[in-house]
């Protein structure tokens, strides 16, 4: 494999090391986990089940692998160290898919799985299984080292592996649903039977069920908690939005709520207590604390670099915030803003601090919705600096979260139409 192929073969990861950014090994690949779909589709790859030195195995998602290279995986340097557990929904690579007998569509003709093909959709983050090598012949043990014809052909040539068209429940529906917006499944999910809605809710992926919770209203979200396994549960907490998850967090029962505390990470459980701490319909209330911060000396093409993340939403990407150390909220003094625009405009050498908006006044945790709509409304903001009275910046509310507190309870209910032949309750 070249540094930073897009495509790779999957034995060339069985027992590659795992380095975090700074170099240091923190295990070692013991299998990839894959999500297979109806018909001849190609399954995504989500992630990899990684051995640490302890021995325990984890679950690290592809969207925290920053580079495949020979020999060896680098990431992001997050990890989530909770044991691993296989999913309704997901297959094991090296234990469910190599060795397996498959059968040839042009020929109808058994075949072995040798290996697999991996490759990165363009412009995104996604990577795809697309290519199967096999080899004809009789199956046994030994096929590795038996005679016949070796070819590798797309994964579409082959059928075996995919999951059947019916009487597959919740599976079915994720491949019904799997191209609908986050706030389009979470309508649909709306819709359905509490025990389908709870299926299909355990079958999604944590960043996925996440996306949806955070459309859904209040009773769904705390329903569906409640039905999933409380370390689940609480990584969807950390994969949410720090703003959805204290709302969600905050109606849950005392108990309970302290339980997923306890078991998130330290520092995404202190994000949460910070904001519970605020009332609802307020600036630190409605805040989140991770937008995109910058110490002054950063420049243009750094600013521009965050501003690409593919994981942050347009409100959040519309503007970088520029700070004293330290770089996380609370952060050390609030200098000013940059948007989008103006990043656009300057030479990508140009210092941040040189082009900031520092004449608007940012608000205060403890002002009202009013206050804050009718900020967003005068200066036509779509995200805007939560600073306290020690010109610490906070957070950030974007105009959505103003949108979702000010809009009717059953908003999600009103002028709602689905696409024709989109399923909305098998139950």
């Amino acid at each position: 494999m070249a540094a930073g192929a897009p495509r790779f073969f999957v034995s060339h990861l069985s027992g590659v090391a795992v380095f975090d950014p700074t170099g240091d090994q923190v295990g070692r690949v013991r299998d990839l986990v894959v999500i297979l779909r109806v018909g001849r589709r190609p399954p995504r790859l989500l992630g990899l089940v990684v051995e640490l030195a302890t021995r325990r195995r984890i679950f690290l998602p592809m969207t925290r692998v920053t580079a495949v290279q020979s020999g060896q995986v680098i990431t992001t340097g997050v990890l989530n160290v909770r044991r691993f557990e296989q999913r309704p929904t997901e297959r094991l690579v090296f234990g469910e898919l190599l060795d397996r007998r498959v059968t040839l569509v042009d020929t109808d003709e058994e075949v072995t799985v040798l290996d697999l093909s991996v490759h990165q959709l363009p412009a995104r983050r996604d990577w795809e299984i697309d290519r199967v090598f096999v080899r004809k012949g009789r199956k046994g043990g030994a096929f590795r080292r038996s005679k016949g014809e070796t070819l590798t052909v797309e994964w579409s040539a082959v059928t075996g592996f995919s999951l059947e068209e019916h009487g597959q429940g919740a599976e079915n529906l994720l491949a019904t649903f799997e191209q609908l917006r986050p706030a389009d499944l979470a309508n649909v999910l709306h819709h359905l039977s509490p025990k389908r809605r709870a299926e299909v809710a355990a079958a999604l992926d944590d960043d996925r069920l996440a996306d949806v919770l955070e459309e859904l209203p209040e009773d769904d979200q705390i329903e569906i908690l409640g039905k999933l396994k409380e370390e689940r549960a609480a990584d969807v907490l950390e994969a949410m939005d720090p703003d959805d998850a204290a709302d969600l967090l905050a109606e849950l029962p005392e108990e309970d709520k302290e339980r997923l505390l306890s078991l998130m990470q330290p520092g995404d459980a202190a994000d949460m207590r910070r904001l519970m701490a605020y009332e609802e319909h307020t600036a630190g209330g409605l805040m989140t604390t991770e937008p995109i911060i910058l110490r002054p000396d950063a420049t243009v093409a750094e600013a521009l670099a965050r501003v690409r993340n593919p994981d942050l939403s347009p409100a959040l990407a519309a503007q970088v915030y520029v700070c004293r150390p330290p770089d996380e909220t609370p952060t050390g003094k609030y200098l000013g803003t940059v948007h989008f625009q103006r990043l656009l405009r300057d030479p990508p050498y140009t210092l941040v601090s040189s082009i900031l908006d520092d004449d608007l006044q940012p608000l205060e945790p403890d002002a009202a919705l009013p206050v804050v709509a009718g900020f967003f409304a005068a200066y036509d903001m779509v995200a805007a600096p939560v600073v306290d009275e020690a010109g610490s910046l906070l957070g950030v509310v974007t105009v959505d979260d103003v949108l979702d507190h000010m809009l009717p309870e059953d908003w999600r209910e009103t002028e709602f139409h689905l696409d024709e032949g989109v399923v909305t309750d098998g139950a």
